[in-house]
């Protein structure tokens, strides 16, 4: 408390005033010194004729000080501009006292009040002198006072380049936090042992436990330029083993007006440890196939969605619809584009399994581009509600699909999942048959291209994983985790619709595009370091909980299916699927078979008819497993 009450006094200003009266005092006391220093400290001199002078000389110097305003500077935060303003305000006395003695002299109306032109002259250097030392003295007084009641972050800088360089900079000009660094670390052997300001810079097998301990390193700083994901990883696992919190200093593109400050370094997030190079695409085409096009995007309240319509609304579209029939979720990205100046669009409560709906928007609005982003996606829900499933993921999707065609719709894209390959849970399946129903139109002769997106998890996505584990953290733990083992491909939100973009704008219709995602992800090993990274051990503070695989829940999922391989497309990150050949009529009728059967609400049925759709369909943890066995007798 004591602490926080002097922190708070010394981050208040002194009163000018208070400047003001220190520095008339000052004054005063050159004179006096001047006049020591005239008469070789011999005190021979009139002292009364002093004392008479010293009132002159003060409302002088408070004149032209207050004039100047060489008392309104904050002088803990002294600077050139501050001493000019003190060489300017000390001048100008002197010249008017100059000119008063010269001119009292010259008519003689006070005898006692002559001063010697050499006392004058020395009092200007003196005075200059102390007021100058005087500010730099309180700077540095406040400096080395608020650096003892302020908590000290001892830090270390992972680079020493320029990059480090800036952040080492800006780390000492920073007046919020109070940070030590002790040390650079740096990979180049020639840098290992030298010194940058006085400040070592070490290796990195140097950062051992007893280091990290001795030295009281609260932080390691990255400051490299365009690390590599799988760089920042293992170098970042390194450093929670050290109970050492990582931060990371974001690009130079992202640098405030082009400078940096030491509040944009940023601690590390679990989206920069996705172990793969980001997806960057920056197609041209996209700009002309969205571009004064009517656009639809179904599901648009979700976290797909929504990104879709984001980014979308960036582009001069003619008329963008938004449709959910989760009404609050869709209020707000609606109000949020409303937020941002965006008029040209609709966002419309409507449910895409209602087709008598669809057709009335269809036929109003006539949309030349549509994103289909609409689908139930939890796969523990979706194994105990297969009706649901194939209403919407089926059901929904013939239903827009077959609206395009009837409207010359030019082009037709799916959001698909990796959990429609060799899928062992309902969800994955309804998806797979969603996607070998596109198939089907794709191979038909009229007007509008179908094309397919397959990827896997999305960080930070309703539902998923990264925002569960932070709810989690924040109740205390312990964490959820189904299996030890279990792995996972990950994407962030914007990546994974900069895809579904870039594949409105490719290939001839029918493509199924995957890419390249990097290494799957353990989830086991995403907990631990979000346990670290929120500041917290594993497992003293946190612990993470084996719960066993869920219904329908498969260790490794998979982009491709059996019978798939891929070709590569002008984007090195992006392949298209050899998809499997099928019977499109028989398929097709099966499907519009399947919609009928589950209308019956016979959940067995459906599961049934949908693993004679699509055979590599294999229950996992799951009620239907017996479906399986039924059909390997």
């Amino acid at each position: 408390m004591i602490r926080k009450l002097l922190l708070k006094a010394l981050n208040k200003h002194a009163s000018h005033w208070v400047v003001l009266i220190i520095d008339i005092v000052l004054v005063c006391i050159s004179f006096i010194l001047a006049y020591t220093i005239r008469f070789n400290a011999s005190l021979n001199f009139n002292k009364e004729q002093l004392l008479f002078q010293l009132p002159f000389i003060a409302i002088v110097s408070i004149l032209c000080f207050w004039l100047v305003g060489s008392n309104r500077g904050i002088i803990r935060h002294t600077g050139t501009r501050d001493i000019f303003n003190v060489f300017i305000g000390v001048t100008i006395s002197t010249m008017i006292i100059v000119f008063t003695v010269t001119l009292n002299n010259f008519i003689e109306l006070i005898p006692s009040f002559t001063i010697p032109k050499s006392i004058i002259f020395i009092h200007y250097f003196i005075t200059i002198f102390v007021l100058v030392i005087s500010r730099f003295i309180f700077k540095s007084l406040f400096e080395i006072i608020s650096y003892e009641l302020k908590d000290i972050t001892n830090v270390m800088i992972y680079g020493a380049g320029d990059s480090g360089l800036i952040t080492y900079g800006a780390l000492n000009r920073d007046t919020q936090k109070n940070y030590e660094v002790i040390g650079f670390i740096d990979d180049d052997k020639n840098k290992i042992g030298k010194k940058i300001d006085r400040v070592k810079i070490y290796s990195r097998s140097q950062l051992t436990k007893e280091f990290v301990e001795n030295k009281n390193i609260d932080e390691i700083i990255f400051s490299i330029q365009n690390i590599k994901s799988e760089r920042l990883l293992y170098l970042t696992d390194k450093l929670l083993e050290l109970d050492v919190k990582p931060k990371i200093v974001p690009p130079f593109t992202s640098w405030i007006a082009g400078d940096f400050d030491a509040n944009e370094i940023k601690q590390v997030k679990i989206e920069d440890l996705l172990d793969r190079k980001p997806i960057n695409i920056n197609n041209p085409i996209i700009k002309r196939d969205v571009n004064d096009k009517v656009i639809l995007v179904t599901g648009a309240a979700g976290s797909i969605g929504s990104e879709i319509s984001r980014q979308i609304s960036s582009y001069k579209h003619k008329h963008l619809l938004l449709i959910d029939q989760a009404e609050s979720p869709l209020y707000e990205i609606q109000q949020e584009l409303i937020r941002k100046g965006i008029q040209n669009f609709t966002a419309i409560v409507g449910d895409v399994r209602d087709f008598s709906r669809m057709d009335e928007i269809f036929k109003e609005f006539k949309p030349n581009k549509i994103y289909h982003a609409a689908a139930y996606k939890h796969v523990p829900l979706m194994e105990v509600s297969p009706y649901e499933a194939v209403k919407i993921n089926i059901g929904g999707t013939k239903n827009i699909a077959d609206l395009a065609v009837k409207y010359n719709t030019e082009r037709f894209v799916m959001v698909s999942t990796d959990k429609a390959v060799n899928p062992t849970n309902v969800m994955g399946a309804s998806k797979r048959v969603a996607e070998m129903y596109i198939s089907c139109l794709s191979k038909q002769n009229h007007a509008t291209k179908f094309t397919t997106t397959r990827f896997g998890n999305v960080l930070g996505s309703n539902g998923s994983v990264i925002p569960l584990f932070k709810k989690q953290i924040e109740s205390g733990g312990p964490l959820t985790v189904t299996h030890k083992d279990i792995t996972r491909y990950f994407m962030t939100i914007p990546e994974a619709c900069q895809l579904v973009l870039e594949a409105g704008t490719m290939g001839d219709g029918g493509e199924i595009y995957i890419f390249d995602m990097g290494k799957s992800v353990k989830i086991f090993d995403i907990a631990k370091r979000m346990i670290h990274l929120s500041g917290l051990k594993y497992p003293e503070d946190i612990d993470i909980k084996i719960s066993g695989l869920r219904p329908g829940e498969k260790l490794y999922e998979e982009l491709l299916a059996s019978g798939e391989n891929t070709t590569p497309t002008y984007h090195e990150k992006i392949m298209i699927a050899k998809t499997q050949n099928i019977d499109e009529h028989t398929i097709k009728s099966q499907i519009e078979k399947l919609n009928q059967i589950n209308t019956n609400l016979n959940n067995l049925e459906s599961v049934k008819l949908i693993k004679q759709i699509v055979p590599e369909y294999k229950s996992n943890n799951s009620i239907y497993e017996k479906l399986d066995n039924k059909i390997l007798n």
